[in-house]
């Protein structure tokens, strides 16, 4: 897919590997949307990357938050052609510890952002992206990127609920 004025969804781009794609798509030519928590980041990691970047405070989890998200991306750019998941928590808790078992709390909440809400904004920027013309020749309409770690595989002590968000990503 050609990047140039094509637009990018980039969940947890305030900080990390959502920033550093946001910075790769926009390199490319690509307009990006920053879908992230942190209000304070996100604004100031738009208004450092310019006016082809903007920011929308979007929780993937839930889907309300992810549509406003979605309706705040076309409205400041048209469409959706691009989305890349990067958004994801993983503290470092071990299944059985010196402070007793592993919180289900945080399990369940380390599952709804990473492996949920991955989900939650793949099938409605999906949806956004069903809008769009085809592209001549293979009839593309969008592209879905999502992101998962090693961990998915293998995972390493004290990332039980980290690893089985990611190995649900993987499949």
């Amino acid at each position: 897919m050609e990047l140039s004025n094509k637009v990018a969804i980039v969940t947890g781009a305030a900080s990390g590997l959502g920033r550093a794609t946001a910075e790769e798509l926009l390199k490319r030519g690509a307009k990006v949307v920053i879908f992230d928590l942190n209000v304070e980041q996100g604004k100031a990691v738009a208004s450092e990357l310019g006016e082809r970047c903007v920011y929308a405070e979007v929780n993937v989890a839930d889907e309300a938050s992810v549509q406003a998200g979605i309706a705040e991306a076309l409205h400041a750019f048209g469409a959706v052609h691009i989305c890349i998941n990067c958004a994801g928590i993983g503290p470092a808790i071990k299944t059985f510890g010196s402070k007793g078992p592993h919180r289900l709390d945080i399990f369940k909440t380390v599952i709804s952002v990473n492996l949920v809400g991955t989900f939650n904004v793949l099938r409605l920027a999906a949806e956004a992206m069903s809008l769009n013309d085809p592209l001549p020749g293979d009839g593309e309409r969008g592209v879905i990127i999502n992101t998962a770690s090693v961990a998915g595989i293998e995972g390493q002590v004290g990332q039980v609920a980290y690893s089985a968000s990611k190995g649900g990503i993987i499949g």
